[in-house]
């Protein structure tokens, strides 16, 4: 009678579904408890729970101020003032953050041996002579990128990189469409770190000033402008850096939005100075290029001509001079005003 007790109580417990144990799980609440006191955790993690509780209570006191004043929480913060502890660590962020991004851009040797594995890893068309490759190689240039240049060249052979590409009916793409694509990249991010460290409030605009100091740093890095006279160097900034404004800035706000100028054709014209001119061999400097050398020299020398009274400004007499009085008066009344200085 006894075993056929046991047989039925352990056919039962097999049977009855498995559910919490009956026993306090005490050890989860010493752990909470341990961990809770920082207690067995290094510098770094100590400093880490640290600093999350000290923002755990900012934010706990301002979600009281905000209850407590019934109105619409604020979503204007006055910005630091000059020389203040908020400003001083605004600007500290900035610059490691700006450091850390320029780290990880190519640089021109990275370029070249990135073209270089492209080349010797590509395969021919016999049709048009391009040399494109398939997705095998695509991967392939990939690992010997990651192991010659580094990790940073990494995040351009991605397979979407890849297919943002035309293929072929093999299914290849041509390399350099893909290595155009991988310059530019690098040239836009270089362009956006450089007009960042300029932008003194980090509020993502450009004044004019901050402006002209951009484009007079990148004139030892232009080809085509690297012989231009020193008298000539802050003039030929200010016409450039009214280039942009002219046509970033059409409500005339006086301030550029840095995401716009990457964008526009005229940093792209300005970007082709960087090509190498034939001067040595007889040729001449390229005069449809806006930025010219050339042409800002021939804008300067218009102005210099209107400004009859050499005050640095043009009064609506002497902006109907130009072009033998083609303008309008609408359009001289509008653009009244125009100031040589800036």
């Amino acid at each position: 009678m006894e075993a056929s007790e046991e047989v039925d109580n352990a056919a039962a417990a097999v049977a009855a579904p498995m559910g919490p144990p009956n026993f306090p799980m005490v050890w989860v609440d010493q752990l909470c408890k341990f961990v809770g006191t920082g207690e067995g955790l290094g510098f770094e993690a100590a400093t880490e729970l640290e600093t999350r509780k000290y923002l755990l209570e900012a934010f706990d006191e301002r979600q009281q101020i905000a209850a407590s004043a019934g109105s619409i929480p604020s979503f204007y913060r006055k910005k630091p003032s000059e020389n203040s502890a908020g400003m001083k660590v605004q600007r500290l962020a900035k610059f490691r953050f700006l450091k850390k991004q320029a780290e990880a851009l190519l640089n021109a040797d990275d370029l070249d041996t990135m073209w270089v594995l492209l080349r010797e890893n590509c395969s021919v068309d016999e049709t048009s002579g391009t040399e494109k490759m398939n997705y095998e190689d695509f991967c392939h240039i990939a690992t010997l990128c990651t192991e010659q240049v580094g990790p940073k060249c990494r995040k351009f052979f991605s397979a979407c990189n890849f297919l943002k590409f035309e293929k072929d009916d093999f299914g290849r793409i041509a390399i350099l469409p893909f290595y155009l694509y991988v310059m530019r990249t690098v040239s836009l991010t270089q362009a956006r770190i450089d007009m960042s460290e300029l932008d003194e409030d980090g509020d993502g605009f450009l004044q004019p000033q901050e402006m002209e100091a951009y484009v007079r740093g990148l004139i030892p890095n232009l080809a085509q402008l690297r012989h231009i006279p020193s008298p000539f160097l802050s003039m030929y900034s200010r016409i450039a850096a009214r280039k942009f404004y002219f046509f970033c800035d059409p409500l005339r706000r006086g301030k550029l939005c840095i995401k716009k100028v990457l964008l526009s054709n005229c940093l792209a014209e300005l970007m082709e100075l960087h090509q190498e001119t034939e001067e040595e061999g007889g040729g001449t400097e390229p005069v449809d290029n806006w930025f010219s050398l050339s042409s800002a020299q021939r804008i300067c020398d218009t102005f210099l001509g209107l400004d009859k009274d050499m005050n640095g400004t043009l009064s609506k007499e002497e902006v109907h001079a130009y072009a033998d009085g083609t303008l309008t008066k609408i359009f001289i009344e509008r653009e009244s005003g125009i100031s040589y200085n800036g």
